[in-house]
C-alpha cells in the first residue's frame, strides 16, 4: 500500500512540474531563512553559557541619583567583593576585574599594542570556567606582576603554548612573569581578555573607598541560594558600609540622603542575561540586544509561515483539478482513509525535498549572513542535535497540515457530486484561500514598513546635528606613549600642509567615554547644591578642532595663566546649575574620594550640547577641563588628499616612536560603529524582506497560473466577443488586488505600533511618517499587480480556439 501511495504521489508531482518546482523552492527558501535567523538567535542565546556555573553567577551594578541626575554603570567599589562575601553565607566565591586599557607589549625590537589587558583577582578561576593549558590555576594569579595569558597571544609572542615561566615587557619597563596559559575565549562570552594580571600588584583594589566605582564584581552563589533574599538585603548592607563614608563626606545619614529623592544601590545582573538585557555605562564589551533577537526571531517565524501558506495555498488550489480522480477512485471503492493517505503522502514529500535543499541553501548562504550579521557561525555538532529533529518534526507538521484540508475536504464528498464538477466550482472562490493571501502580504507589507522605518532612523542619526562635526578627524590613539614628547608631536602635526588644527584628549565623543563625578556650588559639601556630571579633560583647541559652538563666554587659552582652573559646562549642566549667570561663577570639585579637599574652579564658558553618548540616550550634564590628556590626538584635515595626510601622520608619528605600532581611525567611521547593531539589523531587515516578497509572489504566481487555468473558456469566450488583453488582465487582477487592499489596511496599524515601540528606544527620533505606509502599500499593489499580469498576459494571448476546445 505505501509503495502505492509512493509510486502514485511521484506521478502526480511529475505530471505538474511547475507547481511542484514553486511549493518545493517557496519552502525550501522560507525554511532556509528561517535556519539561518534560528542560527543568529541560538548563537545570541548561548552567550556565557560554557561556564559549568554559569545559572549561580552574577554581576554588582551600581545605581545613583545625585544632584539632579541618574547614573548606572557595571562598576562597584573596591571593597564589595570581600565585603559580601563576609556578610552573606550564600556567596560562596567572588572575584573582581578592573580594566588596565592598553599597552604595548615588547616583541623584539617592536612594541605591540594589545588592548585587551585586565587587573583580576586571583579567584577568577572559581568562578569563570577558563581551562588552563598549563600552570596552576590556584596560584596563578597569587603574587603581584604575575600575568595569566590565552593561547593566542602565548603563541604571537613566545611561539608555542608552554609558555609559563616566561616573562612579557609592558610599557617598555615593567616585566611580568607568564603563570598560566588558558584556552582561548569563546566568542559567546561577555568579555574577550588576552591579558589577565594579577590584581595583587594594584594597590587601588586595597583602598576602602564606597564611592569610588572602578570594579566589575561577579558573585558565584552557593547551590540553592535565593537570589530575590540577597537582592532584598543589599540595601541594608549598603547602609552599614557605605552609611559611614557617606556621614564623613555629607554630613548626612543613608536615611537622610534617600529622603531628599537621592539613592546609591547595588543591583544584580545574572551572567546569562548580560550580553543581550544590560547596555549601561562601562560594559567591557558592546553588548546584544534581546529586542534584535525578537525581531529576529518574529521575522523567521513570519517567512516561515508565509512559505508555509504558500505551499498549503498552492496544495488546495491544485486538488480541485483532482476531483474527478478522486470521484473515479470512489466509485471503484477507496476507501477514505486510503484517500487522506494519498494525498498526504504526497505533502510529506515535498516538504521533505523542500527541507533537504533548504538545509544546504542554509549552508551555502552561511558566509554571507555572517558577514552581514557580523558572526562567525558555523553548522557544529551541537546544531545538528537539535537541527534534526527538529526538521523532523516540521515535515510531518507541515506536510500533514498543507495535505489535511484537501485530503479532508475531497474525501469527505460524495462521488455523483463530484463527477459533476461541483468541487471544482467551489474551490474557484476559496474563502481560506484568500485569507491565507491576505496574510501573506500582511506579513510582506508589515516587513516593507518595518524595514523602512529602521533605515529613516538610520538616516537621521547620519544626518543629525550631533554638535560636533565628526567629518575629515583623523584621530590617533596611544599618543601617550610618547610621553613627554606628546606635546611636541601634536605641534608639529599642527604644521603640516593638510592639518587645520589639532587636539590632544582621550575624551571623544564617538568613543562612549565617561568619567562621572560630583560636583558641588559651594566648598561646604551641601547634597543640595550638588549635581553629578561627567567630566572631560580637553586642551584650548579641542571645541575648535572638533567645530563645537559656544553658546556664551569663551574658550580656553593657552595665554591666560588663571585657565588653569577654568572650565566649560554644555547647555544640560547650565540648565541644573541654574545660575542667573553661569560665567565666572564656580564650582568645587572634591580632590579626593573622602572629598576632604575641595579645588574651585571658574566657569568660562557654556557650550552647546553636544551627543557624547548614543542618540539612545539624552544629553546630560558635561564638564570640560583645561587639563592635559594625552589620550589620542584628533586632527582635523582640510585637505581632500586624505591618503597623503595619513601618510604624513604616520611618517612623523615613526620619526617620534618607531618602535611604536601607528593605530589610527576616522572620527565618522568610529560614530557609525556605535549604531552597529541597528546598521546590520537594516541590512538583514532588507534582504528578508525581500526573500518574504520573493516567497509571497511565488504563491501568488502558482494561484494566478491557476486561476487562469480555471476559467480558460471564459477568457476564449471575452476575446472572441472582443476583450482586449487589458481587459482580461484586470479581470484576472483585480480579485487578487483586493486582497492586497485588505492587506495594507490590516498591516498599516499593527506595524506603526510595532516599530513606534522600537523608536521609543532612541532619544532622538523620527517619527514613523505616512509616506512609509504609501511607499510600502503602493510598493506591495505594484509587486503583486507584475506578477499576476505574467500569468494574466499569457492567458490573454492564448489563441480563444485552444481554449475553447480544452477540456
Amino acid at each position: 500500500m505505501i509503495r502505492n501511495y509512493l509510486k502514485t504521489a511521484f506521478r502526480n508531482l511529475k505530471k505538474n512540474k511547475g507547481f511542484t518546482a514553486i511549493n518545493v523552492l517557496g519552502l525550501a527558501l522560507g525554511l532556509a531563512t528561517c535556519l539561518l535567523i534560528v542560527f543568529y538567535v541560538f548563537d545570541e542565546l548561548s552567550y556565557d553559557k560554557f561556564n559549568l556555573n554559569t545559572s549561580r553567577i552574577y554581576r554588582i551594578n551600581n545605581e545613583i541619583k545625585f544632584g539632579g541626575n541618574e547614573s548606572a554603570s557595571a562598576d562597584a567599589p573596591a571593597p564589595t567583593a570581600a565585603a559580601l562575601k563576609a556578610d552573606f553565607p550564600e556567596v560562596e566565591q567572588v572575584v573582581r576585574f578592573r580594566d588596565r586599557g592598553g599597552n604595548p607589549v615588547k616583541k623584539g625590537n617592536q612594541n605591540i599594542q594589545e588592548n585587551r589587558m585586565v587587573f583580576a583577582d586571583a579567584s577568577i578561576f572559581d568562578v569563570f570556567t577558563l581551562p588552563m593549558i598549563s600552570g596552576d590555576p590556584k596560584t596563578a594569579l597569587k603574587e603581584p606582576r604575575t600575568v595569566v595569558i590565552t593561547e593566542e597571544i602565548a603563541r604571537k609572542y613566545f611561539n608555542t603554548s608552554r609558555a609559563v615561566g616566561k616573562i612579557l615587557t609592558f610599557n617598555d619597563t615593567s616585566l611580568y612573569k607568564v603563570t598560566g596559559v588558558i584556552k582561548n575565549i569563546p566568542s559567546q562570552s561577555h568579555f574577550h581578555f588576552d591579558f589577565f594580571i594579577s590584581m595583587a600588584g594594584l594597590p587601588e583594589s586595597k583602598e576602602n573607598a564606597w564611592f569610588s566605582n572602578n570594579f566589575k564584581t561577579y558573585l558565584l552563589l552557593r547551590p540553592g541560594a535565593d537570589i530575590n533574599k540577597l537582592q532584598a538585603k543589599l540595601p541594608e548592607f549598603m547602609r552599614n558600609h557605605a552609611g559611614p563614608q557617606l556621614q564623613d563626606i555629607l554630613h548626612l545619614t543613608f536615611a537622610r540622603f534617600e529622603q531628599s529623592g537621592n539613592y546609591y544601590r547595588f543591583s544584580l545582573t545574572p551572567l546569562t542575561k548580560i550580553h543581550l538585557q544590560s547596555n549601561i555605562r562601562d560594559e567591557f564589551e558592546a553588548n546584544g540586544n534581546i529586542q534584535t533577537v525578537y525581531i529576529f526571531s518574529a521575522i523567521a517565524v513570519l517567512i516561515l509561515l508565509i512559505a508555509c501558506v504558500n505551499f498549503m495555498n498552492l496544495s488546495t488550489a491544485r486538488s480541485s483539478n483532482r476531483a474527478k480522480e478522486v470521484g473515479v477512485r470512489k466509485v471503484l471503492g477507496s476507501a477514505r482513509k486510503h484517500l487522506i493517505a494519498q494525498f498526504l503522502t504526497e505533502s510529506i514529500i515535498v516538504t521533505l525535498v523542500g527541507a533537504v535543499i533548504a538545509i544546504f541553501g542554509a549552508w551555502a548562504m552561511l558566509g554571507f549572513f555572517n558577514d552581514l550579521s557580523g558572526k562567525q557561525l558555523a553548522i557544529t555538532s551541537n546544531i545538528l542535535l537539535w537541527l534534526l529533529p527538529s526538521l523532523l518534526v516540521f515535515i510531518l507538521v507541515i506536510g500533514c497540515l498543507a495535505g489535511s484540508y484537501p485530503a479532508l475536504y475531497l474525501s469527505g464528498f460524495q462521488p455523483i457530486e463530484v463527477l459533476k464538477g461541483k468541487l471544482a466550482a467551489g474551490f474557484k472562490r476559496s474563502i481560506l484561500r484568500n485569507v491565507l493571501v491576505v496574510g501573506q502580504f500582511v506579513i510582506s507589507i508589515g516587513l516593507i514598513i518595518g524595514t523602512l522605518v529602521i533605515y529613516n532612523q538610520l538616516k537621521f542619526i547620519q544626518s543629525k546635528d550631533v554638535g560636533f562635526k565628526r567629518e575629515q578627524v583623523l584621530t590617533v590613539w596611544d599618543t601617550w606613549t610618547l610621553g613627554s614628547k606628546a606635546k611636541t608631536f601634536k605641534q608639529e602635526i599642527k604644521q603640516l600642509a593638510g592639518v587645520q588644527n589639532a587636539t590632544m584628549s582621550g575624551y571623544l565623543p564617538t568613543d562612549g567615554a565617561n568619567n562621572n563625578s560630583s560636583v558641588f556650588k559651594d566648598p561646604v559639601l551641601d547634597q543640595k547644591r550638588a549635581i553629578l556630571t561627567c567630566t572631560w579633560f580637553v586642551d584650548e583647541d579641542y571645541i575648535p578642532t572638533l567645530g563645537m559652538k559656544m553658546v556664551t563666554g569663551r574658550n580656553f587659552s593657552n595665554q591666560m595663566a588663571t585657565d588653569s582652573t577654568a572650565i566649560v559646562i554644555n547647555e544640560a549642566a547650565a540648565k541644573l546649575l541654574v545660575f542667573p549667570d553661569p560665567l565666572n561663577q564656580k564650582l568645587y570639585v572634591p580632590q579626593d574620594n573622602m572629598a576632604k579637599v575641595m579645588k574651585p574652579y571658574h566657569i568660562v564658558g557654556v557650550i552647546k550640547d553636544f551627543n557624547f553618548k548614543s542618540l539612545r540616550e539624552n544629553v546630560t550634564p558635561m564638564i570640560l577641563f583645561n587639563s592635559e590628556d594625552r589620550g589620542a590626538l584628533s586632527i582635523r584635515i582640510k585637505s581632500a588628499n586624505l591618503k597623503a595626510v595619513v601618510e604624513q601622520v604616520k611618517n612623523k608619528w615613526t620619526s617620534f616612536s618607531p618602535n611604536h605600532q601607528f593605530n589610527y581611525s576616522f572620527m565618522d567611521q568610529d560614530f557609525d560603529k556605535m549604531y552597529r547593531t541597528e546598521q546590520r539589523t537594516g541590512k538583514i531587515a532588507v534582504s528578508f524582506t525581500s526573500l518574504a516578497i520573493v516567497i509571497a509572489c511565488l504563491g501568488l504566481f502558482g494561484l494566478a497560473a491557476y486561476a487562469a487555468e480555471q476559467r480558460t473558456k471564459e477568457i476564449g469566450i471575452r476575446k472572441v466577443l472582443g476583450a482586449n488583453i487589458s481587459t482580461i488582465v484586470g479581470m484576472l487582477s483585480k480579485d487578487f488586488i483586493r486582497l492586497v487592499l485588505i492587506a495594507i489596511a490590516i498591516a498599516a496599524p499593527v506595524a506603526w505600533w510595532a516599530m513606534h515601540n522600537w523608536l521609543e528606544g532612541f532619544a532622538y527620533h523620527r517619527n514613523v511618517q505616512w509616506w512609509i505606509f504609501a511607499a510600502a502599500g503602493l510598493g506591495a499593489i505594484l509587486i503583486a499587480f507584475i506578477t499576476i499580469s505574467f500569468q494574466s498576459v499569457k492567458a490573454a494571448l492564448t489563441n480563444p480556439v485552444k481554449s475553447l476546445r480544452s477540456e
